[in-house]
């Protein structure tokens, strides 16, 4: 379990500003969580959690049947560069009709003890991605492939987050695995490969699909085929 070597959340927040050759601040102010959301890619609510500092309630709103399937994942890391701007600005175009989205309730199966392993889950959360989604995602953005009950034993600390894993979060998030390694002082893989544009791309729109409906998103890998067929 991780719960022993999980570190205060002031400690967490400064691993990261180190990463990047940010100067420490605590308690974090908005200035500093925007620059330090720059420097990492990770977004502001993911450093909210981090520091164990509240989210807004609208973070916590979903239709739990949507969120980036694999489809249009698979869509999106396919097209070219002109193709995925075009892709992302249509997503950020959506707005869920009112009253289709809702908090978010875990499944007791959900309820992770502290750990880096269920940081990092909560933070796919905060993409509408559950063990299922994450372990699809995954597969196609970093080719670490594994079943969702292992992303799930992550989370939950009986499965030691590894240099794999580490990698596999990385291109899910968007963010570089040096970064993910500053934050939880496990080490890279040696020979570890850099983030491409497609997967930041893609990593992107994950985070901007996260309050859309089902119906939407559906809409949306629609439209990623027809770019695909231009």
């Amino acid at each position: 379990m991780e719960t022993s070597t999980y570190p205060e959340p002031h400690v967490r927040l400064a691993r990261l500003a180190r990463a990047v050759g940010l100067p420490v601040a605590w308690p974090p102010t908005e200035e500093f969580l925007g620059s330090l959301a720059q420097r990492t890619g990770l977004r502001t609510h993911d450093l909210l959690l981090v520091a164990d500092m509240p989210l807004p309630e609208t973070a916590w709103l979903f239709d739990v049947t949507a969120g980036a399937s694999s489809s249009l994942v698979a869509r999106s890391l396919a097209l070219p560069a002109s193709g995925r701007q075009l892709l992302r600005t249509r997503a950020r175009s959506l707005t869920a009709p009112t009253g289709t989205l809702t908090p978010w309730q875990p499944k007791p199966y959900e309820q992770y003890p502290p750990g880096f392993g269920s940081l990092l889950l909560r933070m796919l959360a905060l993409r509408n991605l559950n063990w299922s989604g994450t372990a699809k995602a995954m597969c196609l953005m970093s080719h670490v492939c594994k079943a969702a009950s292992t992303i799930g034993a992550v989370g939950r600390g009986t499965k030691p987050l590894d240099a794999e894993m580490l990698e596999g979060f990385a291109a899910t998030l968007g963010v570089p695995v040096a970064v993910l390694a500053g934050l939880t002082g496990v080490h890279p893989s040696a020979d570890g490969r850099e983030l491409t544009p497609e997967v930041v791309d893609t990593a992107a729109l994950i985070w901007e699909v996260r309050h859309v409906t089902w119906d939407q998103e559906g809409e949306l890998t629609e439209y990623a085929k027809e770019l695909g067929t231009d």
